[in-house]
């Protein structure tokens, strides 16, 4: 991955506000939460909602998509797993073996 891209990604992460958002629409699945059911589990305003909402979709780690009258958030899984596996990919790669910690 990018490194640009992931810095992007990882920033827009470390919020305090956007983690929660995200963390919550992990735990949600693939159905993924309308915006009103995470404005009132968050218990933060719409309008800082989707703030939050856009600087994750900017960096591709959420989707939005209308159903019907709702607006639906959902993660992109893909995104996230390619953002751990970059992470990961990385773990003790220039320590000696018998320093290496085993990830994953």
């Amino acid at each position: 991955m990018d490194i640009d891209v992931a810095a992007s990604r990882l920033a827009a992460l470390g919020n305090s506000t956007r983690l929660r958002l995200y963390r919550l629409l992990v735990r949600a699945g693939g159905a993924g939460l309308s915006v009103g059911q995470i404005q009132e589990k968050l218990g933060i305003p719409g309008s800082t909602l989707s703030h939050h909402c856009r600087a994750l979709i900017q960096v591709d780690l959420i989707h939005q998509e209308r159903a019907g009258t709702s607006l639906i958030c959902r993660t992109n899984y893909p995104v996230m797993r390619g953002l751990i596996d970059d992470l990961a990919a990385e773990c003790c790669v220039d320590a000696r073996e018998d320093a290496c910690i085993k990830v994953g």
